[in-house]
């Protein structure tokens, strides 16, 4: 058999074919479930915002919408490979945050790239921290935990959810501040790192109100500031960071709803309005309402932009607290 090489005629209709075809599957996006990628551990900061948006995008959709946790390795990379090598059909999607997103570039050698490897989507959520300390710390207020930690310098553990994290950046950035040394011991997750913080192991820990608060409202952590504008209406008593002299630590932890690149636009468009609609849903808005999470609609090319700046914000911070992977 003599094989003759396609004509150009020939490979423009193929490549017309697959274009009409991958338009038509944009169209009927989705007629299977969608897996929901959490690169962290459950009841992590991520994992609880993720739960409370599947329901609501699964009706959106028209299909269900699966959570999948899977943590592992620096700053959440096991999930974010998954997803960054997953087919671009918009069937593996991926939940993730400021960390993993913007500072762990300058921090890990990736066999991926968290920028140029996702399809920006929509953001999902944007949690404030809250600045805790175990109940056994003589300390009250973020002044007397300054006065305390300079009387013992290097003696208290602040905990993070990994190296790179907002909680860790902010403790970075609060011993930066106010002049004090603190031991950072890094976990895999919030999940352990409360754990530990509620046991002693470790003394001090920022972390997202919906981590947080449960054990603040039920005796078992000390809260001492907000990292929000303005204080949150579930512990109104607690100062915002900048009441209590440090206003360069206002953050809060975003989480953005990713795609693998090369994600058609329609399908990247769908998504788009489908969590931008969910996240103002009754049930969703509630729900946020309990945590203090508040969000804004974006759109694709917006999210692209945001997430740039906020590169460009956490490489400083990073430099100028020498921070450096493990």
């Amino acid at each position: 058999m003599i094989y003759r090489p396609l004509s150009v005629a020939s490979i423009l209709a193929v490549m017309l074919c697959l274009g009409v075809s991958r338009t038509v599957a944009a169209q009927d996006f989705p007629t299977r479930p969608v897996r929901l990628v959490v690169p962290y551990p459950a009841g992590g900061p991520t994992d609880v915002v993720a739960r409370i948006v599947a329901t609501a995008l699964s009706a959106k959709l028209g299909q269900p919408v699966v959570v999948d946790n899977r943590p592992g390795g620096a700053a959440g990379t096991v999930g974010g490979r998954y997803v960054a090598s997953a087919d671009p059909d918009g069937y593996t999607l991926g939940m993730s945050q400021v960390g993993s997103l913007t500072v762990a570039p300058f921090l890990y050698k990736l066999d991926y790239d968290p920028i140029k490897d996702f399809a920006p989507i929509a953001i999902v959520a944007e949690t404030p921290e809250i600045l805790t300390v175990n109940p056994s710390l003589p300390a009250n207020t973020v002044s007397e935990f300054v006065a305390y930690a300079k009387s013992n310098p290097g003696k208290l553990n602040f905990a993070s959810p990994g190296i790179g994290t907002l909680p860790h950046l902010l403790g970075e950035q609060l011993q930066l501040a106010a002049g004090i040394k603190l031991t950072h011991v890094p976990y895999r997750g919030a999940g352990p790192a409360v754990t530990d913080l509620l046991g002693g192991q470790v003394q001090v820990m920022f972390d997202s109100t919906s981590v947080m608060l449960p054990h603040i409202e039920a005796g078992r952590l000390r809260a001492l500031a907000v990292s929000s504008a303005k204080r949150i209406a579930q512990i109104p008593n607690v100062p915002t960071v900048a009441e209590a002299g440090y206003p360069q630590l206002t953050e809060s932890l975003w989480t953005a709803l990713l795609a693998p690149a090369a994600t058609p636009e329609p399908i990247i468009q769908k998504l788009n309005t489908a969590m931008n609609e969910s996240v103002k849903t009754p049930e969703v808005q509630k729900a946020y309402a309990n945590l203090d999470i508040v969000t804004r609609t974006v759109s694709p090319r917006e999210l692209k932009a945001f997430m740039a700046e906020e590169v460009r914000k956490w490489q400083q911070v990073v430099a100028q607290a020498g921070i450096k992977s493990e």
